[in-house]
């Protein structure tokens, strides 16, 4: 879905599917506008019929029924609007909200792989929790603050110039002078509050860093280290709103200065036409009256305004995540995969992280459907970058990836990951429940079915020791369990998923020996009849499979099974020489 990217237009999308509501909000702010600045008019009127009456006084009642009618028709119809206002707002701004939050977040969680790994996740959940509040507060300063004053304003002006012109065009000098006042400053902090936005999203985003990294925080006694790390960032946040806040500030000095010489002005010219006898006592309380009530609307906008330019920039920076296109997307014609062997082909695929570092040029590798193989190298050899390309965290810049003939690059990435079940060396859990978390694997599983599958990944026996079993929660990212334990639940949550292609990287490192030796069992079986892909640093746990693929610098050296490699006395010996307490060492060299 393609949403607009700038501020006005991106609001003005989501405003426009709930219009009709909208449209009577802004109705019944414009009714409310138009009572209240008609009700000097209305006590003119009155007064110079008091003023002017000869009769006695205890008629004055049929002299003034028509103007008490009048006000009591606009406060009847302001009020009867106001309820229903606040009717409509119920309805309306809980969805605007939540028609923001899921358009973004679905659009936001499109990014690649590559966008998550390089930008800040706090620094992403702040923008997206700003976005929907700040769209809000925009189309409430624009409803209940602009519309009403600009249709206030409007008639003041038209009742005012129709009975005292001269007072109507010494309000519109001053309007002028105040609106000039407003416009010049608040262009010049509107980037100013722009540059404030983004280092609270940053500030943000190492907070949350660090909230996330709390193990490491306290192993290393890291606390003051940190407090001064966020105090840099929190020095800028605060250097960025004061020059943001000066500009406000500096502005409401000359409007301070422009208001006094307006009321003073007002007052000073009233009072002569009282003198000479062209300016009468309701004349008096309808320009004065409706003098200070535009006064203070002008005034509370320009309070609005600077938070309207604050919410902007907000905004503003918020947008910068859809701003950004997808560097990964489904083609237009793109079908769901379909899987019957699992036959997976590397075509001479090229691909680089980076310019001038290539990872593979020209590989050719063929993985025939239900085969178990194994990926063994030092680290930076291409393991990693091998499985990334297959689920296509990234895309290839030469050569095609097949899956049973199907070009990965044609078809839907959903469809293509539901095919794969993937087991990593640091699986991550949600702060939800284990039930929800194994769950994952297949959101359609019944309770049976999740046990089941935590019973053949051996978490079943610690789970039902826990005090709310299936119904625990995990805490974020899974810090309540062990790494063993998170493991497991990634291994049932895998199992439960039962797709037709099985990635295991590094799925036992975190376990120990007995319950490696219950899992590697349990995982015999889940290889069966599927195409499996396996990376391991611990070599004796490749016995079993069918071929072992052994990379160097993005090129496969070596290709076999464990007996025919090591009978070849070449890389995968030597690496299985080199092994240190059964691992292989990172690199060459150890």
């Amino acid at each position: 879905m393609s949403l607009p990217t700038t501020t006005f237009r991106f609001i003005y999308y989501f405003v426009q599917k709930q219009w009709i509501k909208f449209s009577v909000i802004i109705f019944c702010f414009m009714v409310w506008a138009a009572s209240e600045a008609v009700f000097p008019y209305f006590l003119k009127r009155l007064l110079d019929t008091l003023e002017s009456f000869q009769g006695e006084r205890s008629s004055i009642y049929p002299a003034v029924s028509s103007v008490l009618i009048l006000i009591a028709i606009f406060r009847i119809a302001d009020e009867i609007c106001m309820r229903t206002e606040g009717m409509v707002q119920i309805a309306a701004f809980p969805k605007f909200r939540a028609d923001i939050r899921h358009a973004v977040f679905d659009y936001v969680t499109s990014h690649s792989h590559d966008y998550f790994a390089s930008n800040f996740a706090g620094n992403i959940a702040k923008k997206l929790a700003d976005l929907p509040i700040s769209c809000q507060r925009i189309v409430e300063i624009v409803c209940f603050q602009f519309v009403t004053a600009f249709t206030g304003g409007l008639i003041v002006f038209v009742i005012m110039g129709a009975t005292q012109p001269l007072f109507a065009l010494i309000l519109l000098g001053w309007l002028i002078v105040h609106l000039g006042i407003t416009l010049f400053f608040l262009h010049q902090s509107g980037h100013l509050w722009e540059m404030h936005s983004e280092a609270v999203a940053n500030l943000s985003g190492k907070i949350v860093d660090v909230f996330s990294n709390m193990l490491n925080v306290r192993l290393f006694a890291r606390r003051n280290y940190e407090a001064s790390y966020l105090g840099k960032s929190q020095r800028e946040e605060i250097i960025k709103a004061k020059k943001a806040m000066w500009q406000v500030e500096i502005m409401r000095i000359g409007l301070g200065i422009n208001g006094v010489c307006l009321l003073f002005g007002m007052l000073g010219t009233l009072l002569y036409g009282w003198v000479h006898h062209w300016v009468t006592a309701g004349d008096f309380t309808q320009v004065m009256m409706q003098t200070i009530w535009l006064m203070g609307w002008m005034w509370f906008i320009t309070f609005q305004l600077t938070d309207f330019v604050r919410e902007r920039a907000i905004i503003s920076n918020a947008l910068k995540l859809i701003r950004r296109s997808h560097d990964l997307t489904d083609r237009q014609n793109a079908y769901p995969l379909q899987v019957t062997h699992g036959e997976i082909c590397f075509d001479r695929v090229s691909f680089a992280y980076e310019a001038n570092r290539a990872v593979f040029n020209q590989l050719n590798m063929t993985i025939p459907g239900g085969q178990k193989i194994g990926l063994v190298g030092y680290s930076g050899s291409g393991k990693s970058t091998f499985l990334n390309l297959i689920l296509r965290f990234y895309d290839v810049q030469a050569g095609r990836i097949l899956i049973d003939h199907q070009d990965i690059s044609d078809v839907t990435q959903d469809s293509l990951r539901a095919q794969i079940a993937l087991i990593p060396q640091e699986p991550a859990l949600f702060h939800r429940t284990l039930m929800e978390n194994i769950r994952y694997g297949r959101i359609d599983a019944t309770d049976e079915e999740v046990i089941k599958a935590s019973q053949l990944a051996h978490c079943h026996e610690f789970i039902e020791k826990l005090d709310d079993g299936y119904q625990a929660m995990v805490g974020e990212r899974g810090v309540k369990l062990s790494g063993g334990q998170r493991q497991r639940i990634a291994i049932a949550r895998a199992m439960l998923k039962n797709a037709p292609i099985l990635i295991l990287d590094e799925a036992t490192s975190a376990l120990d020996s007995v319950t490696e030796k219950l899992i590697q069992q349990s995982l015999h079986i889940l290889m069966q009849g599927r195409t499996t892909i396996v990376v391991a640093h611990r070599l004796s746990t490749l016995s079993d499979l069918d071929k072992i693929i052994v990379f160097d610098k993005g090129t496969i050296v070596e290709a076999g099974t464990k007996e025919q490699l090591l009978d070849n006395q070449g890389y995968f010996a030597r690496l299985w020489n080199m092994q240190t307490q059964g691992f292989l060492p990172d690199d060459e060299s150890n």
